[in-house]
């Protein structure tokens, strides 16, 4: 989402969403610098993502599939605790049935047989 502008349109899908846990990451950015040029920047991306979707919330089933993804990435010989947002994203894209778009396939490496990772 950070890098929304960069991505090339013909590779993401026609429809899409954004989890709450997104939400909540942009609603962080603007806090997580001194530059005030920076934080207007951050300012307007989250303010452009909370008119542009409707988030899918954090709910019962994504915290059922986050107990997979949370073993996939034990398996994997990964860290949970250090992309507990980004696995906590995947695990609503999963409980949603929705594939996930990143330009970060890489920290999600272990989680193919739950959640389809597109990398972008």
């Amino acid at each position: 989402m950070v890098d929304h502008d960069l991505v090339d349109p013909a590779l993401l899908p026609d429809e899409s969403a954004i989890a709450a846990v997104t939400l909540a990451e942009l609603a962080a950015g603007p806090h997580a610098t001194s530059d005030e040029q920076e934080r207007a920047r951050r300012q307007d991306r989250l303010q452009w993502a909370a008119a542009t979707w409707d988030p899918l919330p954090f709910d019962t089933e994504a915290a059922r599939t986050y107990g997979r993804v949370f073993a996939a990435t034990k398996a994997a010989g990964r860290s949970s605790r250090t992309r507990l947002a980004d696995l906590l994203i995947a695990s609503t894209a999963a409980a949603n049935g929705l594939p996930l778009y990143t330009r970060n396939p890489a920290d999600l490496a272990g989680l193919e047989q739950i959640v389809t990772v597109i990398a972008v």
